[in-house]
């Protein structure tokens, strides 16, 4: 596999650059790649774990946040994103494993729910989450709500 720094900060320890980086990675890809116009700057990442993986370049390749628990008592996994070229290596595993482990270091135990694009489920339920429900529209994109009961 290719050399690949990972970091996880909260919204304060991150720099400028990796800010920078991290919301252009989310740009380029929810709102130019999948045509989706939408707040992407949604007001949550303060309160943010941010985990990203940069290149032996400072290239940011890979990102997640980790939220803190909801009124559903449950941290929440979103922004999961790749860089198109890098897909396709198992760098999103790589990622989910390392949300995983960040989760039980930081929450206790990697129980936790996201909203998958419908198209993705398979990869998630690889990860223990299961479907909360039918599909619904998430800014004009199939959705799926997804939990993860396990310690």
């Amino acid at each position: 596999m290719m050399d690949i720094r990972w970091s996880t900060k909260r919204f304060d320890e991150l720099t400028v650059h990796e800010l920078h980086d991290l919301l252009r990675l989310r740009v380029d890809i929810f709102v130019v790649e999948q045509a989706c116009v939408y707040a992407e700057i949604d007001g949550q990442d303060p309160a943010a774990l941010h985990l990203f993986a940069q290149a032996t370049d400072g290239a940011m390749i890979a990102y997640a946040r980790i939220l803190p628990p909801d009124s559903d008592g449950l941290p929440h996994i979103g922004r999961i994103v790749v860089r198109a070229d890098h897909r396709g290596k198992g760098v999103a595993t790589d990622l989910m494993m390392r949300a995983m482990e960040i989760l039980r270091q930081h929450y206790g135990s990697r129980r936790s729910a996201l909203a998958a694009q419908a198209h993705l489920v398979a990869f998630y339920e690889r990860f223990g989450f299961v479907r909360q429900g039918p599909d619904h529209l998430l800014d004009g994109i199939p959705h799926v709500d997804m939990r993860r009961e396990e310690a």
